[in-house]
């Protein structure tokens, strides 16, 4: 049976999201209220089709307020119930917050649970590698490729997986890049305990990278930009390529 925390909490989410409201709540001239960045996405009300302004529900925002609500990712199992001021701070952290798809197809819109992910990938992405081993190599073929490309590999190790993303693309200079990073399919926190190293071996010639590891919830495009990862240009590539394809040694410790 719904408690009455439940039975409020319910009236409070978005009709059109499902998120749970948080100010500001804005409503239609009938009184159905919506939240702000669905609002800014409709012209009519998705209940009674009336137009939409901009007006706010000042009672609801300050009900809102006061309410313990539950998590976002409560579907996938998180029980913490918070005010709204705590739970974007939480969300950002819950570890049972949906994990996309490691293969970084932009065809692939898959979510779901850290237990779920291995099992998609080896149904819907059987060409990526999954190497076993806290030292493994990875080869990038067909390196010279001019357009923007990525590799992915799945490396399992110390009863994790962890993915290895080498792309290629253009800096804001103008100029083509590589960039790689291995990243925990896990939580921040699990993270926190493992660094990787990258070496690429030629003749005569070593490069190296040591970084620490980041959970596949940060975002790669902010770390390439901050190029906290091994980033070289396609004229250093031809000192470590042999015949279009790349050997990448990788390395997994715990700290």
């Amino acid at each position: 049976m719904a408690t009455v925390q439940e039975d409020l909490a319910s009236e409070f989410e978005c009709p059109v999201c499902c998120n749970y409201l948080e100010a500001p709540v804005l409503q239609c001239r009938n009184g159905h209220v919506i939240c702000a960045n669905c609002r800014a996405k409709l012209t009519s009300c998705p209940i009674c089709r009336a137009r939409l302004g901009n007006f706010r529900n000042l009672a609801m925002e300050k009900v809102a307020s006061t309410l313990m609500l539950p998590c976002n990712y409560s579907v996938f199992g998180c029980a913490v119930a918070l005010l709204h001021t705590e739970r974007r701070a939480h969300e950002e952290a819950c570890e049972f917050q949906p994990y996309s798809c490691p293969s970084r197809l932009a065809s692939c819109k898959w979510e779901g649970s850290l237990e779920q992910v291995m099992t998609h990938l080896m149904k819907s992405h059987k060409s990526i590698a999954t190497l076993q081993g806290e030292d493994v190599v990875f080869q990038a073929t067909d390196i010279n490729q001019p357009r923007t490309r990525k590799w992915v590999m799945i490396q399992s190790c110390y009863g994790h997986h962890f993915r290895l993303l080498l792309e290629k693309r253009v800096k804001w200079d103008g100029h083509q890049h590589l960039y790689a990073i291995v990243q925990l399919i896990g939580t921040r926190k699990q993270a926190e305990r493992f660094s990787y190293n990258l070496k690429l071996n030629g003749q005569r010639r070593r490069l190296t990278w040591e970084g620490k590891l980041s959970s596949m919830h940060q975002l790669i495009p902010l770390e390439i930009r901050n190029s906290d990862c091994l980033v070289f240009d396609p004229c250093t590539t031809q000192l470590f390529a042999d015949k279009g394809n790349l050997s990448i040694h990788v390395s997994i410790r715990m700290v």
